[in-house]
């Protein structure tokens, strides 16, 4: 369903960001990451008036990752930014998240690495969403009802939906499913 229809409104701002996941020959999985920012009207900046035919930010990441979600290898490279010759310059030190792992601590190691004036934040921001597109970009290639082993599938009880006590885990994931929750009055 879509959100009902707004108030009488002028779009002053579009980002678009996107992620497209890719197996590679070699058996390493590649995660591309694209954001961009414009405006619907020229703009001014600290370096002057902008062309709203010019985005503001336009960034590409692609993370190279291993099955186990460890980073490999990562390339970061900002195409356009409001302050040129400055704002391209942080891309070659995002390597300093090679070795990282998707899955656990990822965010933390961003933060640690590249906060604040160690990184860029919109390049930071775009790699924050990176576990979930790795994530989607493994789906399909196990059936995600089997889990892995005896190890119940990642998924489950981390959203409201696929809660173990709830209905779609009795209806999709039986060997999971623990019933429903009681509560002692």
């Amino acid at each position: 369903m879509p959100l009902p229809s707004p108030q009488p409104r002028e779009r002053l701002h579009l980002r678009e960001v996107s992620y497209e996941g890719f197996q590679r020959e070699d058996g390493l999985f590649d995660i591309d990451a694209h954001l961009r920012d414009s405006k619907d009207r020229d703009y001014p900046l600290a370096m002057g008036t902008r062309s709203k035919d010019i985005p503001v930010h336009e960034m590409h990441i692609r993370v190279t990752i291993d099955r186990a979600f460890n980073v490999i290898e990562i390339e970061a490279i900002t195409e356009h930014m409001p302050y040129p010759g400055h704002c391209d310059t942080i891309g070659p030190e995002y390597k300093k998240l090679i070795g990282a792992n998707l899955m656990r601590g990822f965010r933390k190691a961003i933060a640690e690495h590249m906060g604040g004036v160690k990184g860029c934040t919109h390049l930071s921001e775009l790699l924050g969403y990176l576990p979930t597109a790795a994530v989607q970009t493994f789906a399909g290639l196990k059936r995600e009802t089997e889990g892995w082993g005896d190890k119940k599938p990642f998924q489950l009880d981390a959203c409201h939906a696929l809660d173990t006590h709830g209905e779609a885990a009795r209806l999709y994931y039986p060997k999971w499913y623990v019933g429903k929750e009681t509560t002692v009055a």
